[in-house]
């Protein structure tokens, strides 16, 4: 397996809930690019950044994409969004 990279890419919201919205919105329009996986986004506290808090759910779905529900969703996940 060849070595992989992660970019961190600070973006400043103002509580824990705007921050998670705002990563869901990144991370989908992100989705686009194949080298992206939304699926392990993740957002902290600027001087906690240890402590992780999961965006999306990320259960791996049949043909190996994700879910794209929010972490903690209720009912089946979903390849896409409910409206």
């Amino acid at each position: 397996m060849s070595q992989r990279y992660v970019i961190h890419l600070p973006v400043v919201a103002t509580d824990l809930p705007a921050a998670k919205r705002l990563a869901r919105v990144v991370g989908r329009w992100m989705s686009v690019l194949p080298m992206t996986d939304p699926g392990e986004t993740t957002v902290s506290e600027e001087d906690q950044q240890f402590l992780r808090h999961r965006v999306f759910c990320d259960v791996r779905l049949p043909g190996g994409r994700r879910c794209v529900l929010r972490d903690g969703h209720g009912g089946e996940c979903s390849r896409r969004l409910r409206r």
